[in-house]
């Protein structure tokens, strides 16, 4: 609930209702509330999927990079002084960085994040003092010393940031060359459910092929066998290509196969125990208030039909009522 009305407040009173959010699969964007809340507004939601939590790279990038601005330019603000010897609070520096932020140029857009939402560059309190007016006052040419300090390092600091993520992604990662048809092997380092010693388990397994590109980041395989129950979709992080084995070489190899034990249906749905009954109006029927284990879902009234293991449940639920003697 909070987090609804921090989306509210901050968020929709500005900008308005959303046709899609791009989140993670966290329970506060997986709970009823919020999922029924979007339903009403009729916001599609889309999550991440199994395996790789993040949801694409601009977005990535950008939270990475403000994290790097931000902590830069506090910092800078912990130890700066005016003329008066007063020293800044870094949570004074927000929003004039806020600002400097949405008037500078992206390289990803070749615009400023204010033109490309409200189609105007704001005006900075720099580009408004005048050689001759802060004479006038002491503290406004004192003011202007400041905003011109501060201007600088937001410039220096932001090009670090940029420049520091920008060597760091280049040096870790490559554009994959996967296509459709193409056969994979894919890592097992998320199949907890795989019998055997876990330090002897295969790293990979496969070949699969190739269904579908989900741009450039994930690839949908069509699994077989006793893998058929697991999540088509992959980042490219955890597949690589398949390279046959050489059979001169190698004439005995061969896949090792996998056992995957049965996964237990509605596993995320079982019942802790049950809160309250109530008799519907009119009809001689009862039903249960339960609570899951999963705290993602939200407590629900079901009938006694509907509720697995009723009977200890019910047994647990009625003694617990008992008056203690």
């Amino acid at each position: 609930m909070d987090t609804a009305l921090l989306l509210w407040s901050r968020v929709i009173s500005h900008t308005g209702l959303f046709n899609n959010i791009k989140s993670y699969r966290d329970p506060k964007f997986t709970s009823a509330l919020w999922t029924n809340l979007h339903r009403l507004f009729g916001t599609e939601l889309s999550f991440s999927t199994t395996y790789h939590p993040q949801r694409d790279a601009l977005t990535e990038r950008m939270i990475q990079t403000s994290e790097d601005i931000i902590m830069r330019f506090c910092a800078y603000g912990l130890e700066f002084k005016d003329t008066d010897g007063f020293n800044h609070d870094w949570c004074t520096l927000i929003p004039s960085l806020e600002l400097a932020y949405k008037a500078s140029v992206h390289s990803s857009t070749g615009q400023t994040p204010a033109m490309l939402t409200k189609e105007w560059n704001p005006r900075l309190p720099a580009d408004t003092m005048k050689k001759d007016l802060i004479d006038i006052d002491p503290t406004a040419s004192s003011f202007k010393i400041i905003l011109d300090k501060v201007k600088h390092h937001e410039k220096q600091t932001r090009d670090d940031a940029f420049d520091y993520e920008k060597q760091k992604w280049d040096k870790s990662h490559k554009v994959p060359d996967f296509k459709v048809g193409d056969l994979v092997l894919v890592s097992t380092l998320n199949f907890n459910n795989i019998k055997g010693p876990k330090k002897l388990k295969d790293s990979y397994v496969g070949p699969f092929v190739i269904v579908a590109l989900h741009g450039t980041n994930a690839v949908q395989v069509e699994l077989s066998g006793e893998l058929e129950n697991k999540h088509p979709t992959f980042p490219v992080s955890l597949i690589k290509p398949y390279q046959p084995a050489d059979k001169e070489l190698f004439p005995l190899r061969n896949p090792t196969p996998l056992t995957v034990p049965p996964v237990e249906q509605n596993e995320d749905k079982k019942i802790k125990k049950v809160i309250k009954e109530r008799r519907l109006r009119g009809k001689n029927q009862r039903e249960y208030l339960v609570r899951y284990r999963n705290p993602v879902h939200e407590d629900e009234w079901l009938a006694e039909s509907d509720i697995p293991d009723s009977d200890k449940l019910l047994r647990r639920f009625r003694h617990e009522r008992r008056p203690q003697a």
